[in-house]
């Protein structure tokens, strides 16, 4: 017998004006579904997890369908801000407590090898995108205090990632920033996440992908011998499908401890005045909710932060000139000296999992079909260790490292 399940209806997943608004992309040909179609492989989602997803899989397949409701990366993509770290927003000492010490260094270890990966790739395909390398600087806060900072230095070298503990004098001293101390550490990137995305699906596209939108998916039906999407007039059949759809996730999903809340951001002008370091550097806190800042290549401060953990399109778009009031106060009292004009706000729905890890395997009871979500704020990272996954599941195989991200 087919198992069934619903995906999530349509949802207003970002409101405001993002700064990747006012950035040029490339537009990727798309077409309508005209008429019901086969295909070896479906990917439901055309964001960026979509994206590494098709560029991973058109290297084995050429008769790959990329659905969304939206055009390509006007979804959750478009609200990211691309702060591209290895770091997970669970502490290595934190999650060692949750799933053992072994289990959270092999996710730390995966998520650092897949940084460095991801910046490889954009390299090696020519994606232009503004992708810069950065360090990171990890403030402390009230979720690590400057002993529990130092336990987390000590293990996250331990595990051998390098990083370098900073005193209160230290990180005024450099950076000028009153904290208590910080982690300092290499390997980190920024990018433009639409233009990634988009860069992604070109390749992907060049290799026999075929680009669709809109549809819209309302059912899936499951079976051992292959998998139908129901998009109202026209069926879909595959014999595997990956679901890439961000926080539009599926209903009735056996999974736990995962929520959609709710996100803001900011972004000044081009060559806006702000301390040099920070064209180098991340900047991002032990705190909850946490701020964090990077720039951009032309120069604009990008902020976030003022996470709430309630997923309202109308809670985000009435609290967008507070939430960036907020954001302007917590800056300028961090880096004092700067004052702050925006020129783009916007919010967003952003999803997590209780241990800080994505889900990324097969759905339980749904032969043939994958699911990819629980991002937190590494969304970026996760999609692409989703795809490096992906092979292996296309395959009948076990991917290395799957049971980090099983469902759970």
């Amino acid at each position: 017998m087919p198992s069934f399940l619903e995906l999530a209806p349509h949802k207003n997943l970002r409101t405001g004006r993002s700064v990747w608004s006012a950035q040029k992309h490339i537009s990727i040909p798309v077409r309508p579904l005209r008429s019901s179609l086969r295909a070896e492989v479906v990917i439901v989602g055309a964001g960026i997890s979509g994206a590494f997803m098709a560029h991973a899989l058109s290297h084995f397949s050429s008769d790959i369908l990329v659905l969304d409701r939206r055009e390509p990366g006007l979804g959750s993509t478009h609200a990211s801000t691309a702060m591209l770290q290895y770091e997970i927003d669970t502490p290595l000492i934190r999650l060692a407590e949750q799933r053992g010490f072994l289990s959270a260094k092999r996710a730390w270890l995966r998520s650092y090898r897949t940084t460095q990966d991801l910046i490889r790739l954009v390299r090696h395909e020519g994606i232009s995108c503004g992708l810069e390398e950065r360090d990171s600087l990890y403030l402390c806060g009230d979720e690590l205090g400057s002993r529990a900072m130092a336990h987390e230095a000590r293990a996250r070298n331990r595990i051998g990632i390098d990083c370098q503990l900073l005193s209160a004098r230290d990180l005024h001293t450099r950076f000028g920033i009153d904290r208590n101390g910080a982690i300092l550490s290499e390997g980190a990137a920024v990018a433009d996440p639409v233009a990634l995305s988009r860069g992604l699906l070109q390749l992907a596209r060049k290799r026999g992908a075929r680009v669709l939108s809109p549809v819209d998916v309302h059912e899936v039906m499951a079976a051992h011998h292959g998998v139908v999407l129901d998009a109202g007039n026209h069926f879909i059949e595959a014999k595997q499908v990956f679901f890439c759809t961000g926080y539009e996730t599926m209903k009735g999903l056996p999974v736990q401890n995962t929520r959609i809340t709710s996100s803001w951001a900011a972004s000044t002008r081009p060559h806006a005045r702000y301390p040099s370091w920070l064209d180098k550097t991340l900047l991002w806190e032990a705190a909850s909710p946490y701020l964090y800042a990077r720039t951009s290549p032309d120069g604009r401060l990008i902020v976030g932060g003022e996470d709430a953990d309630l997923d309202s399109p109308s809670y985000r778009a009435k609290t967008l000139d507070l939430k960036a009031r907020r954001l302007k106060q917590k800056i300028e009292k961090l880096l004092p000296d700067f004052d702050v004009e925006w020129s783009h706000i916007w919010a967003g729905a952003f999803g997590e999992s209780g241990d800080g890890l994505p889900i990324i395997g097969p759905v339980p009871g749904m032969p043939r079909c994958f699911m990819v979500m629980g991002f937190g704020g590494n969304g970026t990272i996760y999609s692409l260790i989703a795809a490096q996954m992906a092979p292996a599941f296309l395959k009948g195989r076990k991917a290395v490292d799957a049971d980090l991200f099983a469902f759970r």
